[in-house]
C-alpha cells in the first residue's frame, strides 16, 4: 500500500471485533543519504517485505525516503491508528536505513542527514527507538507489539571500526523486539539495490515458507539461527566475518500464530496422531533444560514433517543455551529452582521461557524474587542466582544490575567483572554504578 492520505483510512477497521484478526504493520526504508552514505538495498527490503506480510494478512502502509520532520509525523499517524486497534491487534514497525547510538539511546536516522553528524544532530534528526517509537505503540497483555530494526552499513572497512551499535534493551509488556545483529555490533549490507540485507532477505523468505502453526515468538528465533547459518556458509570470507547473530528482547503473554485465521475458520489438526500429541505436550510442560533438549530431539527425529518442528528447534536452541549457562561456574542456580511453587499461569509461563533459553523471562523471575510478587516469596539468593542465570544467557541489563548489587555488597571484584561483561554484550549502562538501573 502506497503512503497517501487515504492509507490511514483504511486502517482504521472500525468494528472489527473478531479474535486477533487485526494486523497493522508500518515499513519505513530510508536510503538517502548524502554519499558516500547511501543504503541502496532499503528500497527492495521494504518492497519484499510488504508483500510478505500482506500475504500473512497484514494491512501495510510504506515509507520510503522521510527526513526527521516526516519520521515523525508518520510514527504519530501509526500510533494512533494502532492505538485505535482492537486490545488483541498485532502491531508491527519495521526500520531499515541507518542507525547508531548515541548517549546510549537506540537512533533511527532520518533521509538526507549524514550519519557522521555531530551527536546533538543525530539526536535532533532520529526516531529513538524507546521514545519515539516503542512508547508510542500500545502495550497490551492480550495483543502483539512487534518492532524489528534492520540498520545497516555498506562499507566493511566502517563496519571493521563500528563502535556504535544498538544498544541493549528490555522489552515492556507485549512487545517483542528485534534488532538485525547483536547489541553493540555492525549490520552489513550489499552495496546494490537489487539484493536484501541479510536480516531482511530471511525474514521475508521465512514469511513465505514457514509452518502457519508457528507462534511468532518462534518465528523470529527462526528467523535468528537462518540469518546466522547464511552468514556463515557465505562464500566470501569477509562476510563469515561479519556474521551477524540477531538480538531478541521479548515480554509477551500471548502465542499468535504466524497463520491469520477467521473465527468461523476450519482449525486443521496439528497433529498426526496421538502419540504426536502427546510428546508435544511432553516437551511443552517440561521446564528443565537438558531434558527439554532430549525431547526436542527426539520429537524432531520422530515428526520431522510435523507442522510444529519449527517450535520444537527453537525449544532445542534455546534449551541448549540454558544448559550451557547452567554449566558455568559464575551460575549458582540448580534444578530445583526449575521447579517453581507459583500456580499463577503468567509466572509458569516465564519459566517455561527461561527454561529454554530466554534471557529476559530469567532476568524477570530473578526481579520477583527480589521484591515478592503474589506467590513468589522474596529470596536474596535466588534473586542473585537468576539474575546469574540471565547473565550468562546474554543480559547485559542483568549483568548491570548484578554489578549494581555486588558493589553494594561490599563486593568489588564481581561489580567489576559484571559492568565490564555488560559492555561487552551490547549494554551501555548509566554514567555512576551507584545510580539506579533505568
Amino acid at each position: 500500500m502506497g503512503w497517501g492520505g487515504t492509507a490511514w483510512a483504511q486502517l482504521a477497521l472500525p468494528g472489527d471485533e473478531a479474535q486477533g484478526t487485526t494486523r497493522l504493520a508500518l515499513l519505513i526504508g530510508n536510503r538517502a543519504y548524502p554519499q558516500p552514505f547511501d543504503l541502496p538495498p532499503t528500497h527492495k527490503n521494504v518492497h519484499d517485505l510488504a508483500g510478505a506480510l500482506e500475504r500473512r494478512s497484514f494491512m501495510v502502509t510504506s515509507a520510503l525516503d522521510q527526513d526527521p520532520a516526516q519520521l515523525r509525523n508518520t510514527i504519530q499517524a501509526f500510533a494512533k491508528v494502532a492505538a485505535d486497534s482492537p486490545p488483541n491487534a498485532t502491531i508491527l514497525f519495521y526500520y531499515t536505513g541507518h542507525g547508531m547510538q548515541v548517549d546510549a539511546e537506540n537512533l533511527m536516522l532520518g533521509a538526507g542527514v549524514p550519519p557522521d553528524s555531530r551527536e546533538d544532530t543525530l539526536l535532533k534528526s532520529s526516531l529513538h527507538l524507546r521514545r519515539d517509537v516503542i512508547d508510542q505503540l500500545p502495550r497490551r497483555p492480550g495483543g502483539l507489539t512487534i518492532a524489528v530494526v534492520d540498520a545497516c552499513r555498506t562499507s566493511l572497512r566502517a563496519a571493521l571500526t563500528a563502535t556504535d551499535g544498538f544498544n541493549q534493551v528490555e522489552a515492556p509488556l507485549g512487545c517483542l523486539i528485534v534488532f538485525s545483529t547483536g547489541a553493540g555490533k555492525p549490520a552489513i549490507a550489499p552495496a546494490v539495490e537489487t539484493i536484501s540485507t541479510f536480516y531482511t532477505a530471511s525474514l521475508v523468505k521465512l514469511l513465505g515458507s514457514a509452518s502457519d502453526d508457528i507462534s511468532f515468538s518462534d518465528f523470529f528465533r527462526l528467523v535468528k539461527f537462518d540469518v546466522t547459518q547464511t552468514m556463515q556458509n557465505h562464500p566470501v570470507q569477509a562476510i563469515r566475518q561479519f556474521t551477524q547473530v540477531p538480538f531478541i528482547a521479548e515480554n509477551t503473554q500471548v502465542r499468535f500464530s504466524l497463520a491469520l485465521r477467521a473465527a468461523n475458520a476450519p482449525v486443521l489438526p496439528q497433529f498426526s496422531a496421538a502419540e504426536e500429541a502427546a510428546a508435544w505436550k511432553e516437551l511443552e510442560d517440561n521446564l528443565w533444560p537438558a531434558d527439554i533438549v532430549k525431547l526436542a530431539e527426539a520429537y524432531l527425529q520422530r515428526y520431522p514433517s510435523s507442522r510444529l518442528a519449527g517450535g520444537a528447534q527453537v525449544a532445542r536452541e534455546g534449551a541448549n543455551d540454558a544448559v550451557n549457562a547452567l554449566r558455568s561456574n559464575q551460575v549458582r542456580l540448580y534444578r530445583s529452582a526449575f521447579q517453581p511453587k507459583t500456580t499463577e499461569a503468567r509466572w509458569l509461563a516465564e519459566w517455561r521461557k527461561a527454561a529454554r533459553g530466554d534471557k529476559d523471562a530469567a532476568a524477570r523471575i530473578a526481579r520477583a524474587y527480589l521484591r515478592g510478587d503474589a506467590d513468589i516469596a522474596a529470596d536474596p539468593n535466588r534473586y542473585e542466582g537468576w539474575l546469574q542465570y540471565a547473565a550468562a544467557l546474554g543480559n547485559g541489563i542483568a549483568c548491570y544490575e548484578l554489578a549494581v548489587y555486588y558493589r553494594r555488597q561490599d563486593q568489588p571484584v564481581p561489580a567489576a567483572q559484571y559492568e565490564t561483561r555488560a559492555r561487552d554484550l551490547g549494554y551501555t549502562p548509566p554514567t555512576s554504578l551507584d545510580n539506579q538501573r533505568k
